[in-house]
């Protein structure tokens, strides 16, 4: 017989306040195409962006970060000292070590709260969440930060006609505490690594210290190109149409909605012809509302489904207690969905 003593956690978990930051910085198609042979009808109806935003010097990922987990924090109105965990999803969080969780649960005021990063790219808000309530539910924490944050601009090469117009920075942040109802359903996720090429990082940090610099990619003006995001566009388009579909069906399935009862279909916004395309397999009634704000956000990878979920909310599209299905995929290749009911 086991000496170990049972969780004592809440019997189920949900999400209480939502926030988001994106930069002050709108950048149009216009400038994108300084430096790629396009159209800004091309852009538009391969991906739908219209704009995305920049981060200048001062919007880094962890400020960013803390702008949105504290509005995050007000929505679920508690205070920051009862958060007990902050999970951060980013591709683009340069120091290897430490994480930049640490950094931002002392800056948000937590009474030293457990902080770490995860990569799991576009799939990453939907991870973090899901360990947010296995925490709650467990008991090691009463309240917990799942943030998604990207400074895509970083990694983006602005001369890559396939990726430059894709990319753009912001920070998404939700609360997750104690339900007496399930407020989170079940997580199908998962991982393809056998598609990891896919979706890479042209260049590994230690590329740089390898001595050979033929190796290393060169601009238009013969310099070595910092590490950027590449992708192979129609292999991973073709995978998030067919094979996504499904995923989501899987999530439905586990909460036992159906599509007649979702308000809400918050996918990640990596593409609207996914999205529609998505919308059509499920055949999701009219009423469902459709998170599109790809058009002037851009491909924000983790940070995207917290901050459509903040604009839904904000603009009257989407109300607190809805029920919405939410689905990352990406870099991986991976992929996570749930049901959630809106705070």
């Amino acid at each position: 017989m086991s000496k170990i003593k049972p969780a004592k956690g809440a019997p189920h978990a949900r999400i209480l306040g939502v926030g988001g930051y994106r930069p002050v910085r709108v950048v149009p198609n216009e400038v994108i195409l300084e430096k790629i042979d396009s159209s800004d009808e091309w852009i538009r109806s391969r991906s739908g962006i219209e704009t995305r935003h920049w981060a200048n010097d001062e919007e880094t990922v962890a400020a960013m970060s803390i702008e949105a987990a504290g509005k995050a924090i007000a929505d679920a109105g508690i205070a920051a000292e009862q958060i007990g965990a902050v999970v951060v999803s980013t591709v683009s969080h340069f120091s290897q070590t430490p994480a930049i969780a640490t950094e931002i649960a002392d800056k948000l005021g937590t009474n030293k709260a457990a902080a770490f990063d995860i990569s799991a790219g576009c799939a990453g808000f939907g991870y973090g969440l899901t360990l947010a309530k296995g925490m709650i539910v467990d008991g090691s924490a009463e309240y917990a930060l799942v943030i998604g944050v990207e400074r895509l601009s970083d990694l983006t090469d602005l001369e890559d006609r396939s990726t430059a117009f894709l990319f753009g920075d912001g920070a998404g942040a939700v609360v997750v505490g104690p339900a007496q109802e399930p407020g989170i359903g079940p997580t199908v996720w998962g991982s393809e690594g056998d598609k990891a090429d896919t979706i890479k990082q042209t260049v590994p940090w230690n590329g740089f210290h390898t001595g050979d610099v033929s190796r290393l990619p060169l601009d238009s003006a013969g310099n070595i190109k910092f590490p950027a995001i590449t992708q192979e566009g129609q292999a991973v388009f073709r995978w998030a149409v067919f094979e996504m579909a499904k995923v989501a069906q899987q999530a439905l399935d586990a909460a036992g909605i159906s599509p007649d009862e979702l308000d809400v279909f918050i996918p990640h916004q990596a593409n609207v012809r996914i999205i529609d395309s998505m919308v059509k397999t499920l055949k999701l009634p009219e009423h469902v509302t459709v998170a599109r704000d790809i058009r002037t956000t851009g491909n924000t990878s983790a940070a995207s489904i917290p901050l459509a979920m903040e604009r839904l909310l904000a603009t009257g599209e989407a109300k607190s207690g809805d029920t919405a299905l939410v689905i990352g995929f990406g870099a991986g290749l991976v992929y996570a969905a749930t049901v959630v009911t809106l705070p």
